[in-house]
């Protein structure tokens, strides 16, 4: 179905499949422009921060098909306050929080929270706005950085809620604004360090399937949290059309919604993909004509896909550019595929140009062989200044050991 493929801003893992063009997004005539001269067909909006400014419903005005949410609806990932209220509205299960647009409103309404307790920047922070603060002092401090803008615009406004206990998974679906249907399940690993230890960031590595949201769970996430929001959004005037990408913490009292992202999400996207028998575009079509009722449904393969993120160093801080990266190509031989993230081509040679760099990718009979096959894909990369997780999937390896 796929012809003519183009991508920006990409980078030269992308460019193996797709013509790069250089497009500001933020530009939406540009796009729309750019839509008219190619004859594109479909767009598919990736990243968060153009679906939150509008570039999906601009690109509907004109007739373009897109896969991804107009403004108001992306809002699920653009402000967590929006997505606790909608859940307070719907009845969908989720951590007690407060809204606060202030230091001095936050600081009072922390009295009224346990610690640990969760400190959020309620707009988007590339994944680091979240502040799991195991005192009072560093809940303390995190207020006053947010509101003091340590990340910007987005901590404008800071939610504080109820810390959950248990394991966290991720439920995916897809949706056209009316019809819904699941798309498979992942397991991320979001701290930086070993045995989660250290500060959050957008993702260091992830498996699919999630063993641990069972097909009853599976079933109870899309009664009681998902189809209860695709209703509410489209009963309140702004359908939601696109992938649902559920953040879930697994309770002792059942799955609560930690937070949604309004795109596929990295590194959750590599492992479904990978597992992924379907026809996507076919799939992403439908979904943007409003048609996912007459699809068939997605089909995914029965293997684990593991992934290992190869970060720079220095992340998620400050991380380090430019360290050069070889040997590719050896690391594929041993059966992983690479995904390209923060990479760029500078005079011939393939270097670091952000912080989660490449994912390294592998199918497993189970968790267990891919990661095994992952990491010994890992090991014939040359990156001297990136780094990684060696633990990735170690709660589902420990499962399949018995232990």
């Amino acid at each position: 179905m796929l012809g003519k493929f183009y991508a920006t801003p990409g980078n030269p893992g992308i460019a193996q499949h797709a013509d790069l063009v250089t497009l500001d997004v933020t530009d939406h005539g540009k796009v729309i422009l750019f839509c008219g001269e190619h004859d594109i067909d479909l767009v598919v909006v990736g990243p968060e921060a153009p679906l939150v400014d509008g570039l999906a419903e601009s690109l509907r005005t004109t007739d373009i098909f897109v896969f991804g949410p107009d403004k108001a609806a992306a809002q699920l990932e653009g402000s967590k306050g929006f997505t606790k209220d909608l859940c307070a509205r719907a009845n969908i299960p989720t951590a007690g929080y407060v809204r606060t647009t202030s230091a001095a409103d936050a600081l009072k309404a922390l009295n009224d929270f346990s610690i640990p307790v969760v400190i959020k920047a309620d707009g988007l922070a590339a994944g680091k706005g979240v502040i799991i603060a195991e005192t009072r002092d560093e809940a303390e401090a995190a207020i006053t950085d947010m509101f003091g803008g340590g990340f910007g615009a987005a901590g404008a406004e800071v939610v504080i809620e109820e810390f959950l206990t248990g394991e966290e998974a991720s439920f995916f679906a897809i949706t056209d604004g009316k019809s819904v249907v699941p798309f498979g399940t992942a397991q991320d690993h979001k701290r930086v360090g070993e045995g989660d230890t250290g500060p959050n960031t957008g993702g260091m590595g992830a498996y699919s399937p999630a063993p641990v949201l069972t097909a009853a769970l599976q079933k109870q996430v899309m009664d009681e949290i998902i189809q209860p929001t695709v209703d509410t959004l489209a009963a309140e005037g702004t359908p939601y059309s696109g992938v649902l990408f559920a953040g879930l913490m697994l309770t002792e009292t059942g799955p609560q919604l930690i937070e949604y992202n309004a795109r596929f999400g990295d590194p959750e996207c590599q492992v479904l993909m990978m597992r992924l028998e379907s026809d996507l575009a076919k799939l992403l079509m439908a979904t943007a004509k409003g048609d996912l009722a007459q699809t068939s449904a997605p089909a995914f393969a029965p293997e684990t896909a593991l992934t290992v993120v190869m970060a720079a160093k220095g992340y998620p801080s400050t991380p380090e550019k430019g360290g050069k990266i070889q040997n590719l190509a050896r690391a594929e031989r041993e059966g992983a595929k690479i995904f390209h993230a923060g990479t760029a081509e500078v005079d011939g040679a393939l270097v670091a140009n952000g912080g989660r760099v490449l994912n390294v990718t592998a199918l497993g009979a189970n968790a267990s062989e891919a990661q095994a096959k992952a990491y010994a894909a890992v090991d014939q990369i040359d990156f001297e200044s990136g780094f990684c997780r060696r633990d990735i999937g170690w709660r589902e390896v420990a499962r399949e050991a018995g232990k």
